[in-house]
């Protein structure tokens, strides 16, 4: 076997799993899980519909590229949604099945293994991106998102010396698990730094859509690319999905758009790969593309549990206030985030997700420089996913305050 596979680390949720495997919880009360970012609300009916009625094209193979009516829909939705000139659907844009195959996928067919390289990693972290980089050869270099940056990478604190082996960096906004929201100042900034050290920007953008201030959805890499006036988005691509805008983790559909010097040899990569979507579920997605009522509904919904849950939290937890997505991501009291959530599972019955699994300590800064403290930025923090209908949502929040003012 590979390797290389010896160096992936035990996914978080494995880790959860043995946290609590020898821990029994209170039989009179049911649970509630706040771990996976598993969207529980109602999945977009007309898009379902659609599916149903295109059963037939199971019979038939599907290009690599997809329908061009999808990639339209895609290319007219980012248009639309990111304000840009254009996004031609030939050329920069590119169906795939979510955006985890993608993110892996893209680092298999984007690094070059005869030299250096590094792979820029915000930490803490959507695992795959380390998973990713391991397994094609590369080394990560975690970026922290500590408060005092707003949860979100310092590029300033990487020095020049550094960029240099850099090939990819990633980029999640908004971000798993803080919900910070990158601005488009840092999106630009990020982009001049590529110009001028020769890497690649991947932004994972699949919490686009869940933003708390209906004024204010999240800015995007391609949206700062058209204010730079570069629209061949050149060097940049966005990863985005139907999973969380649209209720469909299951559709496992998403795409990939931008630089098309990029997408061509990406969409080569994937044709051996033999990754395409099927017919039935690109009818769907031109569906849930082109429809935008659903996704302020399901936005509405997401602001009303984060009212009530931070209403009943904020008295007893410290957490950044919540831009988007639908995580919250607070500090702990006592700041052992395995014993608080441990022992939260076996006095109420509701499981959360250890911060420190996400992130990654170092010797030192990730940089070659030395006198890093060695601490992991997702220690004494969990994440909350604040997935499930309103009632389950807001008592377990209920029970996790009753946990915290029993135990001060």
């Amino acid at each position: 076997m590979n390797p290389d596979l010896d160096a992936l680390k035990p996914y978080p949720f494995e880790r959860l799993a043995a946290l609590k495997a020898d821990v029994t919880p209170p039989a009179g009360l049911p649970h509630i899980p706040l771990t996976i970012g598993e969207p529980q609300h109602a999945p977009f009916a007309a898009a379902l519909e659609t599916l149903v009625a295109h059963r037939h094209e199971m019979a038939r193979y599907p290009a690599t590229a997809g329908l061009a009516e999808l990639r339209g829909a895609i290319a007219g939705w980012a248009t639309r949604r990111f304000g840009l000139a254009g996004l031609d659907p030939e050329t920069q844009v590119l169906p795939v099945n979510g955006t985890r195959e993608a993110i892996f996928a893209f680092v298999q067919a984007a690094l070059d293994r005869t030299r250096p390289a590094r792979v820029v990693v915000p930490n803490p972290f959507y695992q795959i991106y380390e998973g990713a980089t391991l397994l094609a050869g590369g080394e990560p270099l975690y970026l922290d998102c500590r408060a005092d940056h707003g949860f979100r990478p310092n590029l300033d604190a990487v020095p020049a010396e550094t960029w240099r082996d850099v090939q990819l960096v990633f980029l999640c906004s908004p971000g798993n698990p803080t919900g910070a929201v990158t601005p488009l100042a840092e999106f630009e900034k990020l982009i001049e730094l590529a110009d001028e050290h020769d890497f690649l920007i991947a932004s994972d953008e699949c919490y686009s859509e869940l933003y708390l201030d209906e004024a204010a959805p999240p800015p995007g890499l391609l949206e700062a690319c058209a204010r730079l006036g570069r629209h061949d988005y050149r060097r940049c691509l966005v990863f985005h999905s139907l999973s969380k805008r649209s209720n469909l983790p299951g559709l496992r559909s998403g795409f990939v758009a931008g630089d098309a010097s990029l997408i061509a040899p990406f969409r080569r990569y994937r044709t051996y790969h033999g990754c395409a979507m099927s017919l039935p579920l690109q009818r769907a997605s031109i569906t849930a593309w082109n429809d935008e009522a659903h996704v302020r509904t399901n936005r509405d919904a997401y602001r009303e549990k984060f009212a009530a849950v931070t209403e009943i939290l904020a008295p007893v937890l410290d957490f950044p206030e919540p831009e988007a997505s639908f995580y919250l991501w607070p500090a702990v009291p006592g700041g052992d985030d395995e014993a608080f959530t441990r022992a939260l599972y076996a006095e109420e019955h509701v499981s959360v997700l250890p911060g420190s699994y996400m992130g990654r300590p170092a010797t030192d800064d990730g940089m070659g420089r030395p006198g890093h403290d060695g601490v992991n930025p997702g220690s004494g923090r969990v994440r909350l996913a604040l997935v499930a209908e309103r009632e389950a949502t807001v008592e377990a929040a209920r029970r996790i305050r009753r946990f915290i003012e029993r135990s001060a």
